[in-house]
């Protein structure tokens, strides 16, 4: 690449959408969340074909555009041109009062229409022009338009002043990508050699990742997977042209070992950002987001330039030095790390910083026509994660108890959700009612109260607004959910709990059962992703409910591990079925006890639940009260899930009760003596109620195996899984009891791992 002051030599224009600089350089004030348009993309592009349908003849849509400014080059397109005026029209669609739309917003619409005017008037020589702002109304049609008459000469200051801001940004930008990518060529593997299995796991991601191809990886724990898939990917991604990598996992441990590895491949001067979810990132959760009740909301934008330079400039971002730079700046963390996703080059977070309907990194890739490489790890818990993201509730109880308290402007608005909630209520017959389709009178007066309540937050700012801006999102989320319900889907009441306050309002689900057909577009968007996990066993299934596309690659690396080093017995005198539990329970703690006294050391047990967990460990400590126990609970803090796993020590003993399927049931690393053996009490079958049998239906139709998809396969998933947690490395020895009958049956070893020999 020529240096950017190349002597003789025509800089080579660095491109950027009208959108991206005015975002960067015309965005000032608060951040403000109050004011929520809310309508989807769906929405929009009917809004506008709704508006651009009103004009006349010889009106223009989606007009192409660019210009050059030094080194720059802008481009985009105008929503549409009336030549005959002349008049250029930005369209804007909204729920809600557009005068209560917050001046930092309506000034970067002016932004837009501003860089769009000079634009045109460059392209066909006019020296004034008349430009509008057309907001949109969703709801009532009704548009809000606001002309206003420009100079060619005005608009072109204006251009060249946003453009000259941002110049020096790009120069930097791109001598960045230069410089990583001559990095990344470079890049050395950090240890002496490959673990058995590592380095042909690392050749399937160079050559997927080089290809622009999916892999589904199965790979046994312990091999270093999060290593070898970041090493190929980081490799592979200079030729091909990768804007950037994101890491995408389950669970926090996942995003530390991510972390970890890529400080020990030092590649610098590779941009890395760790996302966290906004509760945990928000310095203020008693505050709303905007200027009047938040000080990290208030001039955010201001400081905004000065704390992404120096984001840029540490590199590396994970969670604490993030945090360490917004408050330096007093800027709020969470959405620095979401202007930060632009400019980063690895990203590193959960599932649904890519996969969430209103996922920011999806949103980038798409409206930036970004070149993404996704390494999903811990991709067997991502059907199950999807199902939450695409899923969404209402409980009547929340919304009754903000009714109580709302101030006089909302309580007639609340008052009509309130009577469409009744008329639910007279539909449900049952603790669990399954609804024809989405109930659209419900539907159009929730779109109603989310347009009003957030007028109203935009208007009337008070001390308890936090309350209802958390609502306003409970009710943003839900239709936007509702915005995508298919055949994938169901719609249900049901009966609110004890927990959830009185009412006899039901509670409304939206219950996402195939997650595929949403998954799709997300890796047509990707240019190419790994999938990995030491569970993605059976393929065709994982595969099928992930809607992967059909000419993804497999690879299955086998077990670097043999049966000498694991004991698996079973216990075919135990059943652990619900109505079995009361009469096994003695034999079952027989077992645990034996195999304690016979080599003491530190166990993990594994239960179906919190109630069976708490049977087991109760007949336990009354039959062998000097056997060292402890236990997981529910909701435990993270600093409790910690100390949990700080009693395995090296020279401990005792055993730690666990819910398979929980946070101690993957994702943690007892190595050697701190982890010597496990008990698994179930087959982990999900629970059979309504919904699953719902599920197993849906699944019947659509993949002719329900059973299998719904019950059999996610279980044993989960067994593998938290007997994985046994054998770490070569020198590892331990023993795995599984406690159920069932677990003689040959449909169910087959799903067991090859290598365990049963």
């Amino acid at each position: 690449m020529l240096p950017v002051d190349a002597p003789d030599t025509p800089a080579t224009p660095h491109t950027v959408a009208v959108r991206v600089l005015c975002a960067f350089a015309a965005k000032t004030g608060d951040l403000d969340l109050r004011f929520t348009p809310s309508p989807s993309a769906q929405d929009g592009i009917a809004g506008h074909a709704t508006v651009t349908a009103r004009r006349g003849a010889g009106y223009q849509r989606e007009l192409a555009l660019s210009a050059r400014c030094g080194d720059l080059r802008v481009q985009g397109r105008a929503d549409g041109f009336d030549p005959a005026t002349p008049r250029l029209e930005e369209i804007k669609t909204h729920r809600g009062d557009a005068a209560l739309i917050p001046d930092n917003h309506r000034a970067l619409h002016w932004a837009q229409a501003r860089v769009y005017g000079w634009m045109l008037c460059e392209q066909q020589g006019l020296e004034r022009i008349e430009l509008a702002l057309v907001y949109f109304n969703i709801d009532t049609g009704r548009e809000t338009v606001l002309p206003v008459w420009h100079s060619a000469a005005e608009l072109k200051a204006f251009f060249e002043s946003l453009c000259a801001r941002y110049a020096g940004w790009a120069r930097a930008e791109q001598a960045q990508r230069g410089a990583r990518d001559a990095a990344l060529q470079s890049l050395a593997f950090p240890f002496d050699g490959f673990r058995p299995g590592q380095r042909e796991m690392a050749a399937a991601v160079y050559r997927a990742h080089g290809a622009g191809r999916h892999l589904l990886a199965q790979a046994p724990t312990g091999i270093g997977k999060t290593m070898a898939t970041l090493f190929a990917a980081l490799r592979a991604a200079p030729a091909q042209g990768t804007d950037k990598l994101l890491y995408l996992t389950a669970k926090t441990p996942g995003r530390q070992l991510a972390l970890h590895a890529l400080q020990r491949l030092q590649a610098k001067p590779l941009r890395v950002l760790e996302l966290v979810a906004r509760d945990k990132a928000c310095e203020h959760p008693d505050k709303a987001c905007h200027g009047d009740s938040c000080p990290l909301a208030r001039g955010f934008y201001d400081r905004l330039p000065q704390a992404r330079e120096a984001a840029a400039e540490a590199g590396w971002l994970d969670k604490a030095a993030l945090r360490g730079i917004a408050l330096q700046h007093g800027v709020c963390p969470y959405y620095l790390g979401q202007d930060l996703l632009r400019w980063s080059d690895v990203i590193v977070g959960d599932f649904n910083h890519f996969f969430d309907l209103s996922a920011g990194a999806w949103s980038l890739t798409v409206t930036d026509g970004l070149r993404v490489g996704l390494l999903v790890d811990e991709a067997h818990n991502l059907a199950e994660r999807a199902r939450l993201m695409y899923s969404a509730e209402l409980h009547p109880a929340r919304f009754q108890a903000l009714r109580k308290t709302a101030p006089a402007a909302l309580r007639k608005p609340m008052d009509r959700l309130h009577r469409q909630w009744a008329t639910l209520a007279r539909a449900q017959t049952q603790d669990h009612t399954v609804l024809p389709g989405l109930p659209g009178a419900f539907i159009d007066a929730l779109q109603r109260h989310g347009a009003e309540l957030s007028d109203h937050l935009a208007h009337a700012p008070q001390a308890h607004d936090a309350r209802l801006q958390a609502w306003l999102f409970e009710v943003l989320h839900f239709l936007r959910v509702a915005e995508v319900f298919a055949d994938h889907s169901l719609v249900d009441l049901t009966r609110p709990t004890h927990a959830m306050g009185r009412t006899r309002h039901p509670v409304l689900n939206i219950r996402n059962l195939d997650p595929g057909p949403l998954l799709r577009p997300r890796w047509q968007a990707a240019h190419s992703a790994t999938l990995f996990s030491a569970t993605l066993s059976p393929m065709d299934y994982v595969s099928d409910l992930l809607g992967l596309p059909e000419d993804t690659a497999r690879l299955d690396v086998p077990s670097p591990f043999d049966a000498a080093q694991l004991q698996v017995r079973v216990a075919p005198h135990i059943s652990t079925r619900y109505g079995d539990r009361a009469d096994s329970l003695d034999r079952l703690v027989d077992v645990v006890a034996t195999q304690y006294a016979a080599r003491p050391g530190n166990y993990l047990a594994f239960f179906s639940s919190f109630d069976y967990l708490q049977q087991a460990l109760r007949r336990l400590q009354a039959l062998h009260p000097a056997l060292p126990v402890w236990a997981q609970a529910r909701g435990m803090s993270e600093a409790e899930r910690e100390a949990f796993v700080a009693r395995f020590t090296e020279d401990g003993q005792g055993i730690g009760f666990a819910v398979l399927g929980g946070a101690f049931g993957e994702g943690i690393d007892l190595p050697g003596p701190r982890l010597i053996g496990a008990f698994i009490a179930t087959l982990g079958l999900p629970q059979v109620n309504p919904v699953n049998e719902r599920l197993r239906a849906r699944l019947q139709a659509r993949f002719g195996q329900g059973y299998d998809y719904a019950y059999l396969f996610p279980g044993l998933q989960k067994v593998v899984q938290a007997a994985g947690r046994v054998i770490r490395g070569p020198m590892d020895r331990g023993t795995v009891w599984l406690l159920d009958d069932r677990y003689g049956r040959a449909e169910v070893r087959r799903l067991l791992p090859a290598w365990w020999g049963l």
